[in-house]
């Protein structure tokens, strides 16, 4: 599996690690239970901060894409190929749009829910 990043590319560098990782899955160029490289070599050989490799690497097991086995590596999930085409980003963006727009029909103002939202998001009571 070849990555390539464009750093002057205006979408983060993690999330074009995601896009490659699940395009190569779809593409059926790595398989389940293949292993990626750690995420030290990883970083290394795209010349990359660690910390930006692992934030890919967490979300892409958060959305059950890659697997974790501990000290044995990093490897593509049995159901990636399935789990790639969840847009979990969409899901959230497309109920964040039907409630903004139910408070908005409510005549909640814009300001009102940024600080509601605000709130929620900082665990204080409203």
């Amino acid at each position: 599996m070849e990555l390539q990043i464009d750093i002057e590319a205006p979408t983060p560098v993690f999330t074009q690690l995601i896009e490659q990782i699940k395009q190569a899955v779809m593409k059926n160029r790595i398989h389940p239970g293949d292993p990626l490289p750690s995420i030290r070599q990883l970083a290394n050989d795209l010349a990359l901060n660690n910390k930006t490799v692992a934030k890919a690497y967490r979300l892409l097991e958060r959305d059950s894409v890659i697997q974790t086995k501990g000290y044995r590596g990093t490897f593509i999930h049995p159901d990636a190929k399935t789990n790639c085409a969840v847009d979990l980003n969409g899901w959230v963006i497309g109920n964040l749009t039907d409630t903004i727009k139910s408070f908005r029909d409510r005549g909640v103002t814009d300001s009102e829910i940024r600080i509601a939202f605000s709130n929620v998001m900082n665990q204080r009571e409203l």
